[in-house]
């Protein structure tokens, strides 16, 4: 037998419906929805509510007055801006990798890939000078490491650079950082 009574107050376990129990048969139990809809459930489908008068010997009163307070309470949202270290300045982030520079890579021998790598890197290096962009990241991925050696002998020619490699977190071990010296 169920312990539900007609008149207890119900809620469906998998839907949002309540109601109260109007009928009781056997392991099926109907319900007026909160809608006035008459529905049928079996007995697992639903869980009784307890009202405060239940619920009394459970929650001392001192309990349901700061959950009220606590409820009442108009809590004031703070914002507060994140300060960037002197590191964390605006990057250009350029993606060496072959499938980022050309629509269709078939048909290019590895000498033209190492190319079109190259001219991309020198030209993104001086549209950042140009430019006067603090940072620029070269991501060339992790392999044989021929572009990365390539990219050290091409940063060698530049004056007033710093070259270090990147954020581990953000870039994994395929990339490098050249940070511009800017002259006033």
């Amino acid at each position: 037998m169920s312990d539900f009574q007609i008149g207890d107050k119900v809620s469906v376990l998998d839907d949002a419906i309540d109601g109260v129990v109007t009928g009781i048969n056997s392991d099926q139990i109907t319900i007026e929805t909160s809608d006035g809809f008459p529905m049928t459930y079996f007995v697992n489908e639903l869980v009784k509510n307890l009202i405060s008068s239940d619920l009394k010997g459970f929650i001392s009163n001192s309990a349901i007055s700061q959950v009220k307070a606590e409820k009442q309470e108009e809590k004031k949202r703070t914002f507060t801006k994140d300060k960037k270290s002197s590191r964390e300045v605006f990057a250009l982030e350029v993606d060496l990798h072959i499938e980022k520079l050309v629509p269709n890579k078939t048909g290019l021998s590895n000498y033209d890939i190492l190319n079109i790598q190259m001219d991309t890197a020198k030209r993104q290096m001086d549209f950042a000078i140009r430019n006067r962009i603090p940072k620029l990241v070269l991501i060339h991925g992790v392999g044989e490491g021929v572009l990365k050696s390539e990219l050290d002998f091409l940063l060698r020619r530049y004056e007033n650079i710093t070259v270090q490699e990147a954020n581990y977190q953000k870039y994994g071990q395929g990339a490098m950082e050249v940070y511009f010296l800017q002259k006033k």
